[in-house]
């Protein structure tokens, strides 16, 4: 059981070294399969042994649950023999469609909102329950739009989710920025309407802006290879002040790598943010 805040960030074989050199800067490591099965078999060796280490969670971005078609078995076999070799504290997956009758998107898209799909999350769900050993972490995602044929908000969908499914919910606060820029609502009153007691991981990343063409409308691009924005740690002190249970906050960076003292410096700046919230939540409780 996690007994106070962690920080922490993903794990890439280009990061190795550098993480094992700042060791006493990082509280655990966020592991994603995909990268892990491209990886050298010395790199995952090296990953074996880091994991004996510091705490590691995995993060899958492929298994596409939230679908109402069934996951491929041999996803949720390639995951549960990765969590019998890593042996990480837990794991967690994407809210997302990925695929249907055999057409691959290739990118997590935010599922339609609907009860069709609410049953299959569930069943898929359960099929992991099954096969991994473990229900994983559910995280919201980032869209360019509202998924045609939905039937509820993202808010409303979010909380539906995990009041069907009792899943944790991992809080991607980027995508909350994202979102609230691409489907114009307020990301604090997003937050504050969550019901934050089921958060226990917090991810922090970066992203970019682009213009629409047609539209000329400026849109939020979820990319995980620029600085985290100044709203992003707004977000977390706000959760710091409404949420009092421990959190694990990781940085996510997916590419175009800064010098890791940059990076450690934007957990430092997220040590800072948290800690604001949880000394005015702390005064007005």
């Amino acid at each position: 059981m996690i007994t106070k805040d962690r920080f922490g960030l993903t794990w890439h074989p280009a990061l190795a070294a550098d993480i094992v050199r700042a060791r006493g800067r990082i509280d655990m490591l966020e592991v994603i399969p995909e990268v892990v099965h491209r990886a050298t078999r010395g790199d995952r060796d090296f990953l074996r042994i880091l994991a004996q280490e510091i705490p590691v969670s995995l993060h899958g971005v492929s298994l596409g649950l939230a679908s109402a078609s069934p996951v491929d078995e041999w996803r949720l076999d390639e995951m549960a023999r990765l969590v019998e070799d890593v042996q990480p504290e837990d794991w967690s997956e994407h809210l997302a469609f990925v695929r249907a009758g055999g057409i691959e998107l290739d990118h997590l898209a935010a599922p339609p909102r609907t009860d069709a799909v609410l049953a299959g999350l569930g069943d898929n769900l359960r099929r992991a329950r099954r096969i991994v050993g473990t229900a994983p972490a559910l995280e919201n995602v980032a869209t360019l739009l509202d998924p045609p044929g939905s039937t509820c908000d993202e808010q409303t969908w979010l909380c539906d989710v995990l009041a069907a499914t009792g899943a944790p919910l991992l809080l991607d606060l980027h995508n909350v920025c994202t979102n609230a820029v691409n489907l114009r609502y307020d990301a604090k009153a997003f937050i504050r309407a969550l019901p934050l007691d089921r958060v226990s991981t917090v991810h922090i990343a970066g992203g970019s802006d682009a213009v629409d063409t047609e539209s000329g409308v400026t849109l939020r691009v979820d990319d995980h290879r620029h600085d985290v924005p100044a709203d992003v740690f707004e977000l977390l002190t706000l959760v710091g002040a409404l949420a009092p249970q421990p959190l694990t906050i990781v940085l996510e960076r997916d590419g175009d790598f800064p010098p890791f003292e940059e990076m450690l410096l934007e957990l430092e700046r997220a040590r800072v943010a948290l800690a604001a919230g949880r000394r005015a939540g702390g005064s007005s409780r």
